[in-house]
C-alpha cells in the first residue's frame, strides 16, 4: 500500500510541474479520485456494485472528477486539472494516458455491450475533447483539445475538429 502511494505521488509530481511538493500533492483532485476509483473498481469487480458507485459518487462530488467504477485503467495514467471529465463504465484505458478536463469517454446508448471507447497506451487527450463509443484510440495518438471523436483512430495520428 505504501508503494502505490509513494508510486502515484512520483507520477504526480513528474507530470504537474505546478507540484511543488509531496504535501500539495495531497490536496490533488487527482490523487483523491485515483485512491476513490481503486476501491470502487475492487468493490466492483467483487459484485458489491452498490457500494461501489457510492464511493465513486463521493469521489465525483469531492473532485469533479467521474469515474465509473467499471472502468479499466492502466499503469501511469494521469488526469490534469481533471474538473468535467467522465469516464464510462466500459471505458479501457491503457498505459501512460493523460487526458486533461472536461473529457468524455462516453457511450452512444443504454446497451449492456461494451459501449465506450478503448485507448490504447502512450494517448494525450486534450481538454474538451469528446471521445464517443465503442471505439479504439490507437496507440500514441493525441486528440486535440475540443475534437469530438466518433470513430476508431489508427496508431500515431493527431486528431482535431470533427472526426467521424
Amino acid at each position: 500500500m505504501i508503494k502505490f502511494f509513494k508510486d502515484l505521488i512520483r507520477l504526480i509530481r513528474s507530470k504537474d510541474p505546478a507540484i511543488h511538493s509531496n504535501l500539495e500533492v495531497l490536496v490533488y483532485p487527482f490523487f483523491k479520485v485515483y485512491i476513490y476509483y481503486k476501491i470502487a473498481h475492487f468493490l466492483y469487480l467483487h459484485k458489491f456494485y452498490f457500494l461501489a458507485r457510492l464511493i465513486s459518487e463521493k469521489a465525483k462530488k469531492r473532485t469533479g472528477i467521474e469515474i465509473h467504477p467499471g472502468a479499466t485503467i492502466g499503469k501511469n495514467f494521469f488526469i490534469d486539472h481533471g474538473m468535467g471529465v467522465v469516464i464510462g463504465e466500459t471505458a479501457i484505458i491503457g498505459d501512460n494516458v493523460m487526458i486533461y478536463h472536461g473529457v468524455t469517454l462516453g457511450g452512444t446508448g443504454k446497451e449492456k455491450i461494451k459501449r465506450h471507447p478503448t485507448i490504447k497506451d502512450n494517448v494525450v487527450i486534450g481538454a474538451g475533447a469528446i471521445v464517443l463509443g465503442n471505439i479504439v484510440i490507437g496507440e500514441g495518438v493525441t486528440i486535440g483539445a475540443g475534437a469530438i471523436v466518433l470513430k476508431s483512430v489508427a496508431p500515431k495520428k493527431v486528431v482535431v475538429g470533427l472526426y467521424k
